[in-house]
């Protein structure tokens, strides 16, 4: 049986956000670097930089962002505001992943209106494209160490990668059934293994 994990709480050496300001600041920087994909951002800036999550407390957290509804992203930014300043850190993580860059989407929304039919700006947008896939690669490729201190152990957490792969790449599942039959497999053999 695994120890429990400590929590943002439980670890006051951990450096934490100064105040809802401060999460809604810091969001809102996370969500105008990430076009593409936010992901990548999120854990280097959250884990690596500000240190206030350690690598697990990312890898738990993105995993229950990712199986609730909406945005993965918003719904990370929704616990850890939440973790810290309950719901007004909520309300203000969201905040940052949405106010500025609606205004910045809106203003890209318009001008891709008047220069859609540009060969170069469908170029850049098809550039843009390959580097967000590279980012969400490499991002997954950096939370494979807490994989080795998974309760079904290392080999069975990289097999359970390259499933869920085949089933979206290849198969063409759709998203929704891999995440709930193998996410729902994977849960209730997890818990098996380290339930009393």
């Amino acid at each position: 049986m695994h120890p429990p994990l400590p929590s943002a709480a439980s670890a006051p050496d951990r450096p934490q956000p100064q105040s809802p300001r401060d999460l809604f600041v810091s969001f809102t920087w996370l969500a105008l670097q990430g076009f593409g994909g936010v992901l990548a951002v999120v854990q280097r800036e959250m884990v690596e930089k500000k240190r206030w999550l350690t690598p697990d407390q990312f890898l738990e957290d993105w995993a229950v962002a990712q199986v609730l509804p909406g945005p993965n992203v918003v719904n990370l930014a929704l616990m850890i505001g939440d973790r810290y300043f309950g719901l007004r850190g909520a309300i203000c993580a969201v905040a940052g992943m949405l106010v500025v860059p609606l205004g910045v989407i809106l203003t890209l929304a318009v001008l891709y209106a008047h220069y859609a039919g540009n060969p170069q700006v469908a170029g850049a947008l098809r550039g843009m494209g390959a580097v967000a896939g590279g980012l969400i690669a490499a991002t997954g490729i950096k939370l494979i160490p807490a994989l080795r201190r998974h309760p079904l152990g290392f080999g069975v957490c990289l097999g359970l990668v390259a499933l869920v792969f085949a089933a979206i790449a290849f198969a063409r599942m759709p998203l929704g059934w891999v995440l709930l039959v193998v996410g729902g497999v994977t849960c209730v053999w997890t818990w098996r293994k380290i339930g009393p």
